[in-house]
């Protein structure tokens, strides 16, 4: 005999509207196994539970400070094996951090050159084009 749930199991919509997620990445994220695939209703309907909110929740949220659904994955699992994993997940972070910082000075750099070269272009009217000539260069930076 199964124990019912004291809350009423959600529909993947309501699932949806309630972690702010697009029910494309619900899907998505429940077909790439992020997402446990939940139990139906008598009458076919998925029924998502509380623990379904709090792991898209925090699928989410990993995400948008930029994790890659490999690290994501890599998290999940530390949060499933509940046995201290401080410090893996330690790891994954500053794994994370040091790709972040390469990016960001990739960026700064990339920002650099355009600035450049936009400043060069001024109102358009050259013959020659300097983004154009900084594209045919071998390294644009």
């Amino acid at each position: 005999m199964h124990h019912q749930n004291l809350t009423k199991g959600l529909q993947r919509a309501e699932l949806a509207r309630r972690t702010g997620a697009n029910l494309e990445t619900v899907r998505y994220y429940e077909k790439v196994g992020l997402l446990p695939p939940p139990p139906r209703t008598a009458s076919g309907y998925r029924s998502y539970d509380g623990a379904h909110e709090r792991r898209l929740s925090f699928v989410l949220r990993a995400r948008e400070l930029g994790f890659s659904l490999e690290e994501v994955r890599a998290l999940l699992r530390l949060v499933d094996e509940r046995d201290q994993p401080c410090a893996e997940a330690s790891r994954v972070a500053a794994t994370h951090l040091a790709d972040i910082r390469a990016k960001i000075t990739d960026l700064k750099r990339m920002e650099g050159v355009l600035k450049t070269v936009v400043a060069q272009c001024g109102d358009g009217t050259r013959s020659d084009c300097p983004l154009i000539e900084t594209l045919f260069r071998e390294k644009a930076f």
